[in-house]
């Protein structure tokens, strides 16, 4: 079930993607045949993806694809006998990219930029319509779908548990696929509301009545302040219970 599948991909970044097949596609493509200097830059650009991806194999359930652009046509490359592909400084092999080849053997050096795109499809969780920003998310709200991950550097929520119960950041839309950024954790109660306080000790464990000072969310940190006057911090473990370990 997809459940089981996206479990594989709780932790996920996009750094670690690459993990399944490759596919290098064309785009772009032109009547007129490349010179001889292009075929080696495009030669060189391939074994060096297929290189990186067999190097970078995993469990991510990733259908991996690459869009491989063309090179300015105005550009007239002197012949080389060796091509030496890398990744210019700040650049991921992720979504929109470009990959920088130059020539380290020849009788005259260049160095170009070849454009690429990464795509990553997987599992992922859909909008179905709209949903206004800060309501509350519910099952009926998202659909499974496979979607292209690395079309946004923010991670997607794969899982079912991380997304339903929580709030929309933003306006969604239908068919946009649910990533980090459009959801956080919901607010469970307001600063002023009597909540309960669970101090637990070793072997110990005492309960309390307490106002809080600043809104709670679960599993985050909360400020309350104690019948006796004590303010303390603790972490807010469902809509009326704040843990404190001590």
């Amino acid at each position: 079930m997809l459940i089981q599948l996206i479990r594989l991909v709780r932790c996920f970044f996009v750094g670690a993607a690459w993990s399944m097949g490759l596919v290098l596609v064309a785009a772009n493509a032109q009547s007129v045949a490349p010179a001889p200097a292009d075929n080696d830059v495009y030669a060189a650009a391939k074994s060096w993806l297929d290189q990186s991806l067999s190097q970078q194999r995993g469990d991510l359930p990733l259908r991996m694809e690459v869009e491989v652009g063309q090179l300015d046509r105005r550009l007239t490359l002197a012949p080389c006998q060796h091509v030496q592909p890398y990744l210019p400084p700040n650049v991921r092999l992720w979504g929109r990219a470009r990959l920088g080849l130059r020539c380290v053997q020849g009788a005259v050096k260049w160095n170009v930029f070849l454009p690429i795109t990464i795509k990553a499809w997987g599992p992922a969780w859909v909008i179905k319509s709209q949903v206004t920003q800060g309501a509350t998310l519910e099952v009926t709200d998202a659909m499974a779908k496979e979607v292209d991950w690395a079309e946004s550097y923010s991670p997607i929520v794969a899982n079912q548990e991380d997304w339903v119960g929580k709030t929309a950041t933003r306006m969604l839309s239908a068919g946009q696929p649910l990533r980090q950024e459009m959801v956080k954790d919901a607010q469970v109660f307001q600063s002023g509301a009597q909540v309960r306080v669970v101090a637990v000790g070793v072997g110990f464990e005492i309960v309390g009545r307490a106002q809080a000072l600043t809104a709670g969310v679960v599993g985050q940190s909360a400020k309350v302040r104690m019948d006796n006057g004590q303010v303390v911090s603790g972490t807010v473990s469902d809509p009326r219970t704040v843990r404190l370990l001590l």
